[in-house]
């Protein structure tokens, strides 16, 4: 078999194993065999959570209770959440007849916060305590563990979510293709439930995830805190992603310290690490009787289960997974593998042994040198009772997890940026940067990259989604093929994008491995170019665990540390900023009970004001499938366009001859013209109008498939307007600015490009309605919205072998583009176009030319989820 008919069979393959995921008609679902697991305890009374808050606030009267009033209640509303600091607030009651006029039951923030903390109920309270280290006290803020379990359990805005046992999921009725997305479809849930049911049968598991990340919440005073937050996986991922549903919690703040009166750096590290564990454990000590004998909890809707809280993930970058995990810097959290074999895709390695290594910490008791040395021997550093050393089914171990964010983006595409730079020239890549077309999904940088510092996450996802296509074709020093280099980038882009499924298959996990195998067969080309001595990156081994982790606890958008980072911004630095910096912990945790409280009476009182309506959505599994909706403006963007100045502005030169040859073909459905009887026919269409009312923007708009309340949002958008001037500055002339799109033929598929064809549109318009009926036959009137599109040639037969992206010239005729009309409701998404820059980036090409100078270009299928999935 030659490369060609190879690459052909390997592309056949991975389109097969995303369209099962893609096209999930429907799933097979397998319950966890003993039916107990998870159930209600049957004779406990049923009282739903919004049910009991009623009761706790004691006005069945006023929904606003125990504000007087809906005026009142909202301003003391906007005051904790959207308003002013407490001194401007209590100022602006202070203003004779304000507060008066208002017939507030408060006149100044005290009294407002008095209301708030002896009347609303809310989350649980923190409490201040000190552990005691190496004969030092240290202050730790922190919550009680299982209240918070509880608050989250029983939240009544997640009752209709929660998932109380695991399941299998699979795409075939032959369960041979197993699909993992939520925790509960992982074999930690299942395994974990028969090692309980040995002990407690019918329990309800509440899978315990842990999140630590110390953050700065000063520009220039250096003043960090140390959040832990908190959340279960008994809530929908889909849900715990979403800041605005507040499914984590903060559980503590934890000393900051870095003890510089130590002046040994090595009792000073091994302190600190000692303080860390101490107060961890110290946090979540109450989890170990309850994980063993659980504990009666009430979900939203009032049913009663006994629920078992076992820690099971522990979500932080690689410096928390090392001080959790307690082994030595420049190791592997999870396994055995050698510092030295790091680079290795095939050495050998085991998880760490948790049975021995707990045995060694057994040995404190026995004396200190027996204790360093086992410890040594185990491989962990001297840690004095680790805070998962007594938690009933945990394993450090085990329960790190994945780190998107800190392990690829900002690990190893932050690596790669800097290889490529080397390898291509920094000069190069940023003149390729400043030359790419726009798009909805591109974020232009026309500055280039390689002089960026301080890169952001979000900022390197913006980089990874033009990466590849901007080296393909850059000269290499000596002239060295660039195979090697973009194969080794392409490994790395595609595990990027596959570790981000929020659905996996037991066969788009093998893609994965793939992915990470092409990287590590082609990564000499660094060492090669004189750039690397080696790849010993311990977040490059981390991507050997992902496949296994998937299996464990699903898909790794349930415990991406993005999710704690936005946290930061609510949970720290937003609590520091409304302190005096005086004592600031009490008073942020004081600040944060208040919130909590508010937004929880502001659901309260929506549940009283809509007649307590229930909610029950029917649970839908993730899926690769994308749901979307396009939307065009409800008035055009000029209502009288003429066909003179579509062809002068617009570049729609054969706007009236394609206008022509779409009202032959709808006039002539059943039959099969030739082209030149089509072009006889058209040259004979008399069209009774000159100008035709134009649109400049299409949206596509999220759909809320599974039953969330989500909000519409903008996921894709094309942009076809003539060059004109800003709003904001008449002066200045904005740059014509016509999109790229797919577009259906009819035949599409779910996945691949078969079926769908590349056009430049140049015209969205409209043709008045008396005008269509006079044209088109009464059977075939033309839909309200077509499309003027310049045409690319069709997709070749597979994707180019190095780089995976397929290449496409226009479609040109005796030297003319061809073009021709077409519904907008086959404009399937926007497509973004790299340009073939060739060795050296041409300079007289910019970002609002290269479309038309450009002859070549690589269809880039970086740009997002959608088009990686269905365009590679």
């Amino acid at each position: 078999m030659d490369n060609n008919d190879s690459n052909g069979a390997n592309h056949e393959s991975h389109q097969h194993a995303e369209r099962q995921i893609f096209e999930q008609d429907r799933v097979t679902i397998v319950p966890y065999p003993d039916s107990q697991a998870g159930k209600p305890i049957t004779r406990a009374e049923v009282q739903d959570a919004n049910t009991t808050y009623g009761f706790s606030i004691g006005n069945a009267e006023n929904p606003y209770s125990p504000f007087s009033s809906r005026m009142d209640w909202e301003i003391a509303q906007w005051a904790k959440l959207r308003g002013p600091s407490s001194t401007a607030f209590s100022d602006l009651l202070s203003i004779r007849g304000v507060s008066e006029r208002l017939d507030l039951s408060y006149k100044n923030s005290r009294e407002l916060n008095v209301i708030i903390d002896k009347q609303l109920p809310g989350r649980p309270t923190f409490r201040h305590e000190q552990i005691i280290v190496a004969g030092e006290a240290f202050d730790i803020y922190h919550r009680d563990v299982l209240e918070c379990i509880k608050a989250l359990y029983g939240d009544p805005d997640f009752a209709d979510y929660l998932v109380f046992a695991p399941e299998r999921h699979y795409t075939d009725d032959d369960e041979t293709v197993q699909l993992y997305s939520d925790m509960h479809t992982g074999k930690w849930w299942w395994n974990t439930q028969k090692k309980l049911d040995k002990q407690r049968p019918g329990a309800t598991i509440i899978p315990v995830i842990i999140s630590t990340d110390k953050t700065q919440v000063t520009l220039f005073h250096n003043k960090t805190v140390y959040p832990v937050y908190l959340t279960i996986g008994n809530i929908p991922k889909d849900i715990r992603h979403k800041p605005s549903w507040r499914a984590h919690t903060l559980l503590a703040y934890l000393p900051t310290t870095r003890l510089k009166h130590i002046t040994n750096k090595a009792s000073r590290r091994r302190s600190v690490v000692n303080l860390y564990h101490a107060c961890m454990a110290r946090v979540l000590s109450p989890l170990e009787k309850a994980g063993l004998d659980g504990l009666a909890m009430h979900s939203g809707d009032g049913i009663l289960r006994r629920c078992h809280p076992l820690f099971a993930c522990f979500v932080g970058d690689y410096p928390e997974q090392v001080l959790a995990t307690t082994v030595k810097t420049t190791e592997c959290p999870k396994c055995d593998i050698p510092p030295d074999e790091l680079e290795s895709s095939t050495a050998p390695f085991e998880i760490r042994d948790l049975h021995a290594i707990l045995d060694a910490l057994a040995t404190i008791d026995v004396g200190d040198l027996e204790f360093i040395q086992a410890c040594r021997d185990a491989g962990i550093k001297p840690i004095v009772h680790p805070f998962w050393e007594r938690l009933p089914y945990a394993n450090i171990f085990q329960a790190v997890t994945p780190d998107i964010l800190h392990q690829l983006y900002q690990g190893l595409v932050k690596h790669l940026l800097g290889w490529l730079a080397q390898a291509c020239g920094p000069n190069e890549i940023d003149a390729r940067c400043q030359r790419l077309p726009p798009n909805h999904h591109i974020r232009l940088f026309m500055k280039g990259i390689t002089g960026l510092s301080r890169i952001s996450g979000t900022e390197h996802a913006q980089i990874c989604c033009f990466l590849l296509g901007v080296i393909i074709d850059a000269r290499l020093p000596g002239n060295m093929s660039s195979t090697r280099l973009l194969r080794a980038v392409r490994g790395l882009l595609d595990f990027l994008y596959l570790a981000q499924y929020p659905c996996h298959s037991s066969e788009t996990l093998s893609l994965l491995d793939e992915a990470l195998v092409l990287f590590h067969n082609n990564k000499e080309i660094f060492i090669d170019l004189g750039i690397r001595n080696h790849f010993n990156l311990p977040k490059l081994h981390a991507t050997r665990h992902y496949v296994s982790m998937i299996h464990f606890f699903g898909t790794t958008d349930n415990y991406n540390t993005e999710y704690t980072e936005r946290l930061h911004i609510d949970l720290a630095k937003d609590a520091y900023r409304a302190t005096n910096r005086k004592d600031e912990f009490m008073q942020m945790t004081q600040w944060l009970e208040r919130k909590e409280k508010i937004v929880r009476h502001a659901k309260f009182i929506h549940w009283r004001l809509h007649n307590n309506v229930p909610h029950h959505p029917s649970p839908r599994p993730a899926s690769l499938s994308f749901d979307r909706t396009q939307t065009l403006a409800k008035h055009p963007s000029a209502k009288a366009v003429s066909f003179r100045t579509l062809i002068s502005d617009y570049g729609a030169t054969y706007f009236r001859e394609a206008l022509a040859r779409y009202i032959v073909q709808q006039n002539h459905l059943d039959e099969l013209l030739s082209h030149s009887h089509l072009e006889a026919l058209a040259a004979n269409v008399h069209l009774p109008f000159h100008s035709v009312a134009v649109y400049h923007k299409i949206k596509w708009l999220s759909v809320d498939t599974r039953g969330h309340g989500d909000p519409l949002a903008t996921v894709d958008s094309v942009h076809v307007m003539p060059c004109h001037t800003s709003a904001c500055r008449k002066n200045d002339a904005l740059p014509a600015h016509f999109d790229t799109a797919l577009i259906n033929n009819g035949t599409d598929q779910s996945v691949g490009v078969e079926g769908y064809r590349v056009g430049q549109i140049r015209v969205i318009f409209s043709i008045r309605e008396r005008d269509a009926q006079f044209l088109f036959p009464s059977t075939h009137q033309p839909p309200k919205h077509l499309a003027y599109i310049e045409w690319f040639k069709p997709f070749p037969s597979t994707p180019d072998s190095r780089h995976g992206m397929y290449k496409i010239t226009r479609l040109v005729r005796s030297g003319e583009r061809l073009a021709s009309i077409i519904p907008v409701s086959n404009i399937v998404r926007s497509i973004h176009l790299i340009p073939k820059f060739g060795p050296v980036a041409p300079r007289h090409w910019t970002s609002n030319n290269v479309l038309e100078e450009c002859d070549a270009f690589f269809v880039n299928c970086y740009i997002d989820r959608h088009s990686f999935v269905t365009l590679r």
